[in-house]
């Protein structure tokens, strides 16, 4: 299981992605995936600020993910279903998608060529923790969120974990558990 800050990242990104993916498409409970992604976006810009971005030039960055929080907030506003929700969604898989674009592209590799692989998977502990703190604060009492799951997963080590749904992680946590 890798544990590398680039590595956790770009995991997170891709499961924004899947997020996004099923909003468009309009699979799913919506609402309970706004959420989702809600929690996951916060947590995990809250992390990359407190405990990567520091030791790196990331002005730009920290700009991008207070522009996406507030594009965040007028999708959790928005009712599913509504051409209001639709034009939040847009408004935020767009913004996520360049600041996602840049980050892989620029700071990130930028970051790979400055830092060797013991501080890179200190700055990648450092993020999970920061990150499960955030998710922790910002998840349902009764109900474990998806990004939540996913966390304990990853926790675990269970593989294929990206690709599953609410449901197939938490069977699979269960699981390893047993």
């Amino acid at each position: 299981m890798a544990t590398d800050v680039i590595t956790l990242i770009t995991q997170d990104h891709r499961v924004v992605e899947g997020i996004f993916d099923k909003l468009k498409k309009g699979q799913g409970d919506q609402k309970a995936l706004v959420f989702e992604l809600h929690a996951l976006l916060l947590a995990h810009a809250r992390a990359e600020e407190d405990r990567v971005y520091p030791g790196i030039d990331a002005h730009h960055s920290v700009e991008e993910h207070k522009e996406a929080e507030v594009l965040l907030d007028s999708l959790v506003r928005a009712r599913p279903g509504t051409a209001e929700f639709a034009k939040a969604l847009d408004d935020l898989i767009e913004s996520i998608n360049h600041h996602v674009e840049e980050e892989e592209t620029k700071l990130l590799p930028s970051l790979k060529k400055s830092a060797d692989a013991k501080e890179l998977e200190r700055l990648g502990k450092a993020f999970q923790q920061r990150r499960a703190e955030e998710l922790a604060a910002l998840g349902s009492p009764t109900e474990p969120t998806r990004a939540e799951l996913y966390e304990q997963a990853q926790q675990a080590g269970i593989s294929g974990r990206s690709q599953m749904g609410k449901e197939e992680l938490a069977q699979a946590i269960q699981e390893g558990k047993s």
